[in-house]
Order: structure tokens, then C-alpha cells, then sequence
């Protein structure tokens, strides 16, 4: 790893800590938002251990600078899968069939199978009642990561693979 690829990755740990903090919606069971932008570009453009690194230490600092409720080690592992997932799935061919399945695995596995057991966990809340609510922000989320890591692959990380 070089200075250049260091420097990226730290920009792109400070735009997930942005898009999470500052630019998502938060309720105590839910959030809405676009930190899995640099999650993406991270995992398509450098590979897996730089995208979960980037969601792992994008949650660890963004949870200490600007806490939203308690920190829980939990959601940094699940922030750790969702990048590795990403990369897995996405860094040679990002086809529109990869990316469905991408977004599915880390929506269904991580945000509801595995955040909400965090979530009952933390906060002591029984699991399955917490679970069926969360299927709506699954479901919405699923879309919206779709449809934006088609418009990345398409008009975005070609760019940056020029430019890095």
C-alpha cells in the first residue's frame, strides 16, 4: 500500500463519516443513508481489506467523534462484512446481476439479520418483533443501493480508475 492509496482510503473513511453522521436518518432501530457510497468505491476500486476497513474504521471514528446513541463492536464487524461483501461481489465485474446480489446479501444478512440482533442485544429488545420492523428500511434500502452502485459503476469508478 502506498501514500497515494493511504490518502484515499482516508478520504473516503471521512465520506462515510459524513454521509453517516450528518447526511443519514436516524432512528434508535433504523438508518437511512448513503454511507455505503465510499464503502463501494472503496471495495471496487482497491479491493476487500481496504473496503472493510474503510466501514470499520469509518464506524469506530465517526461512533467516538459523533456518537449516535452507544458504540457496540457489533456494528463495526457487520460494517466490516459489508465491505468485504462489496468486494468480493464487485471489484472484477460489477454486471447488474453482481451488484443485485451485493446489495441482497449485505441488506439481508448484515442490516436485518445481523443489525438487529445488535440491536436486541444493546438495547434489550426481543429480536423478532424488532426484525419485522425493520423489513420496510431493508426492502427501501435495497432499492436505493441498487440503483445508485449501477449509476457508480457506470459513470463514477470508470472515472476514478482513470484518474488513480
Amino acid at each position: 500500500m502506498n501514500v497515494r492509496t493511504v490518502t484515499l482510503l482516508s478520504v473516503l473513511i471521512a465520506m462515510q463519516i459524513v454521509l453517516s453522521r450528518f447526511l443519514s436518518i436516524h432512528t434508535w432501530n433504523t438508518k437511512i443513508g448513503f454511507s455505503f457510497v465510499p464503502v463501494v468505491v472503496a471495495a471496487m476500486l482497491f479491493g476487500a481489506l481496504e473496503a472493510g476497513v474503510v466501514a470499520a474504521f469509518g464506524d469506530i471514528i465517526g461512533a467516538m467523534m459523533f456518537p449516535v446513541g452507544a458504540y457496540f463492536p457489533g456494528f463495526t464487524l457487520t460494517a466490516f462484512f459489508h465491505g468485504i461483501v462489496y468486494a468480493m461481489l464487485l471489484k472484477k465485474k460489477a454486471s447488474t446481476g453482481r451488484i443485485i446480489l451485493a446489495v441482497l446479501i449485505v441488506q439481508i444478512a448484515g442490516s436485518l439479520f445481523l443489525n438487529t440482533y445488535w440491536i436486541s442485544v444493546l438495547y434489550g429488545s426481543p429480536y423478532w418483533p424488532l426484525f419485522f420492523t425493520r423489513i420496510y428500511q431493508t426492502f427501501v434500502m435495497s432499492f436505493v443501493q441498487i440503483a445508485v452502485i449501477l449509476v457508480l459503476n457506470h459513470n463514477v469508478i470508470p472515472r476514478l480508475k482513470n484518474v488513480i
